[in-house]
């Protein structure tokens, strides 16, 4: 019995992202929730993650896990086991499929499956009919922040829903701000992934009120090690604007983000929120446009269609803002 992990993923408008296969595979053109074989000494958990990285380059949050599903293909048996994930990322760069779509789950039976998604399949649409309980529990004041339960609170998230809950909440509650931002920082990778996701809609809710936290952020991230809370920092900074921040601190960001965006080991998402924060900074300092075309221009040929696709962008920037008089 081979163990395989798969992935139910959902986007902000819940739709349910499936992948094809290719033509030379054991399923040929079937459709199926990304995922793949757990490695040895690897728990379940990290390996759908790293399988969703590989490929499909996007950044996941585990929400729950379904019942194992058991099949046998005749030649291979396999025990397949469904998490069910939510992600900020609407369009994943494929590295072993032919094709994806986002899908209504009223519109999953109609999907040609392979034979064991089939299953994985039903599974997730019987619990979705059964109703997954929202987290209900108030949000603790800004004079009561008690961390065990507000670890539990994080950690129990199960899906956008509750994420934006918390979210909302943040807005009238510095102390809540506060412990997500101390949770980021955490070597507990779940609660660390959690928390810079809420902060994520939290900013896109109210961006003001992390103005006073964006020069701790921004000094921050030299050392974080958490490549999910890196790129929800690094989201956050591409979206403000930098002449808001003192000269100290955009040269400090202006170092991480070149530094990220020349690495060989940066993911994906990582490298164009590095672009569009660098680009905004040139419009602060002219001279960096040079060192950022010839940053970009070594990455637009890349076999990475997000990278290469956000290179060209930048670079078309650049060259418009060079033809003005």
């Amino acid at each position: 019995m081979i163990d395989v992990t798969c992935a139910i993923i959902r986007n902000e408008d819940e739709e349910i992202l499936i992948v094809q296969r290719g033509e030379n595979t054991d399923h040929p053109f079937k459709w199926e929730f990304p995922g793949g074989k757990i490695m040895s000494g690897e728990s379940e958990e990290d390996c759908i993650i790293r399988e969703i990285r590989e490929e499909l380059s996007m950044d996941i949050v585990i929400c729950r896990r379904l019942n194992c599903v058991e099949y046998d293909y005749g030649k291979k048996q396999v025990r397949l086991i469904p998490f069910v994930c939510d992600t900020l990322d609407d369009v994943p760069f494929m590295s072993e499929h032919i094709a994806y779509k986002w899908v209504d789950i009223k519109d999953l039976s109609a999907i040609d499956f392979s034979e064991a998604d089939v299953f994985v399949a039903g599974e997730y649409a019987r619990s979705e009919s059964a109703g997954v309980p929202c987290k209900s529990d108030p949000v603790p004041g800004n004079d009561h922040i008690d961390d065990e339960e507000v670890r539990r609170m994080i950690n129990n998230v199960m899906g956008s829903k509750e994420a934006d809950w918390m979210a909302s909440a943040v807005s009238d509650n510095s102390a809540l701000l506060k412990k997500l931002l101390d949770y980021s920082y955490s070597e507990d990778t779940k609660l660390a992934f959690h928390s810079s996701w809420i902060l994520t809609k939290a900013y896109d809710k109210t961006p003001e009120i992390f103005q006073p936290f964006l020069p701790g952020i921004i000094e921050s991230l030299p050392q974080v090690d958490n490549e999910s809370a890196l790129r929800s920092f690094l989201r956050i900074l591409s979206l403000t604007d930098p002449s808001t921040l003192g000269s100290k601190h955009q040269g400090l960001l202006a170092d991480v983000a070149f530094r990220l965006l020349n690495s060989a080991s940066s993911a994906i998402a990582i490298k164009a929120y590095s672009m569009d924060i660098l680009y905004r900074l040139t419009l602060i300092y002219p001279e960096l446009a040079t060192e950022l075309a010839l940053s970009v221009r070594a990455l637009k040929d890349l076999d990475s269609a997000g990278v290469a696709s956000k290179a060209r962008n930048i670079l078309k920037k650049l060259d418009n803002r060079k033809e003005k008089p």
